[in-house]
């Protein structure tokens, strides 16, 4: 899993309100990177996959390191299955987000909404995400 910093949406509830920041957390470089493909190539231990969440994948100034990074995980992972999460809906994003939402598997979207809070739904939080499989 990766947690990327910058979030635009900064919902009321969020758990993760340490990561709204750009400059929060550590910076994420070609040894973080390569160390993601290492995990994910390890046969040792099996992963299903690439987890990315926040902050926003798609946040702006994240969208190149994520593109990036996705590029390399089709190139030298195949069959692994990433996911990702963000406060944009499918119908709000930009022609490069759009690009980055190309190289994944499924996308959680939309902003946590605290009173549409419900712990029963499957990977979201609140009743107005939705879950897109892609490819």
């Amino acid at each position: 899993m990766l947690f990327v910093s910058g979030c635009v949406h900064e919902c009321r509830g969020c758990y993760n309100k340490s990561t709204w920041r750009l400059d929060s957390g550590k910076p994420f470089t070609q040894e973080d990177e390569d160390r993601i493909i290492a995990d994910l190539q390890n046969t040792v231990i099996p992963r299903q996959g690439l987890t990315l969440s926040g902050g926003d994948p798609l946040h702006p100034q994240n969208l190149s390191a994520v593109r990036q990074l996705l590029l390399r995980v089709q190139a030298e992972c195949p069959g692994k299955d990433v996911w990702m999460w963000t406060g944009y809906t499918l119908g709000e994003l930009s022609a490069e987000q759009r690009e980055v939402v190309a190289l994944i598997n499924v996308l959680v979207d939309g902003k946590f909404v605290q009173e549409l809070k419900d712990p029963a739904l499957i990977w979201r939080g609140s009743g107005n995400q939705v879950i897109h499989y892609l490819r």
